[in-house]
């Protein structure tokens, strides 16, 4: 049934109602903190330069008739990080976001991304915040237990924290940190090698983030989250996205994951300010993706310009309908948004 069935819509309400209340108590909860909220644009010149991350592409047609290309953002991440470059130093967003070649259960082609940002703050900061959060909307649902596909979490227990290197260890049975360079640089033959031997299928055009990737989702992020939530930490640098270097550990940087029940909810970063370095990572960012998929998206030239005037700072991604998902126990992703799109043939 659509949607829009009167009896699919009843049998949905609930849900919606409760999605209601968690949103407004997650807002209250950033506005008690001083956190500013913003509204980022979602047409952009770069929708992110990630080499796997697919967007919607548009037109706008000028004043003078000429047409200009955009992009309907992926995250609101690029615009945030402007705010924080004008001098916002608290900021969060219940963004929509568009993210193409993405349907599954808990994967929508819109959904809304809750995003903020803490100036001058280091990343346990906002790694305290993201488990803050979660158990607030744990607490409005009147639960003590996340779910998902038969898994529990304990949103209230205390955290696992887990660095990737000991997840791909314990779960893969792969070591990573020696396959790492000093600048985080992994040797793809060598983890292709170790990969097959743990019983993994590698094509010969397989990348290093690729068998990264294939591991991780295959292995390891199942058994994360199950009872109690976990925190996985001290990604390779070669997998850092927009996070900086981690100090104490120049081949890992500052990202972490949130997962419950196997599910991930949220990514987080202490953020990079080096342009150059933003530069370089986006340019072979889009070079994969031109490898895999035929096509690159632009840089964001304001973006990369902005980086060096903001200031350190640390921020997070969460995907909000997953939250209410596990925290109302819903199956899919449809059951929480007010009017999802039609399910694929």
């Amino acid at each position: 049934m659509p949607w829009w069935d009167a009896q699919n819509h009843a049998d949905r309400r609930p849900l919606l109602a409760l999605r209601g209340r968690i949103k407004a108590g997650l807002r209250a909860w950033f506005e008690g903190r001083d956190f500013m909220e913003v509204e980022c644009g979602a047409l952009a010149a770069s929708p992110g330069n990630e080499a796997h991350l697919h967007a919607f592409k548009t037109d706008r047609i000028r004043a003078d008739g000429a047409a200009q290309t955009l992009y309907l953002h992926t995250s609101p991440e690029f615009a945030a990080k402007k705010l924080l470059a004008a001098g916002e130093t608290r900021i969060f967003e219940f963004a929509r976001v568009f993210r193409n070649r993405e349907r599954t259960a808990l994967h929508a082609p819109e959904f809304t991304m809750l995003e903020w940002y803490r100036a001058g703050a280091d990343v346990d900061a906002v790694m305290a915040d993201t488990a803050a959060l979660v158990r607030e909307a744990a607490r409005i649902a009147g639960t003590r237990a996340l779910r998902y596909r038969g898994h529990d979490c304990d949103p209230f227990a205390e955290m696992e924290r887990l660095s990737v290197a000991d997840a791909f260890r314990i779960h893969a049975g792969i070591e990573l940190l020696d396959m790492l360079d000093t600048r985080g640089m992994g040797d793809r033959d060598m983890f292709a090698t170790r990969a097959r031997r743990a019983g993994f299928s590698v094509a010969d055009d397989d990348g290093w983030s690729d068998i990264f990737s294939r591991v991780l989702a295959a292995s390891v992020e199942p058994r994360l989250g199950r009872g109690r939530l976990t925190l996985l930490t001290d990604y390779p640098r070669q997998e850092a996205a927009l996070a900086r270097p981690k100090p104490s550990d120049p081949r890992l940087s500052e990202r972490f994951e949130l997962y419950a029940c196997g599910v991930e909810l949220a990514n987080g970063f202490g953020e990079l300010t080096d342009p150059e370095e933003q530069r370089a990572r986006f340019e072979a960012e889009m070079d994969e993706k031109q490898r895999v998929h035929g096509e690159r998206y632009p840089l964001d030239e304001e973006f990369l310009t902005a980086l060096a005037q903001m200031p350190p700072a640390s921020g997070v991604a969460l995907g909000f309908d997953r939250l209410v998902m596990l925290a109302t126990g819903a199956p899919r992703i449809d059951d929480v948004l007010w009017t999802p799109l039609p399910p694929d043939p």
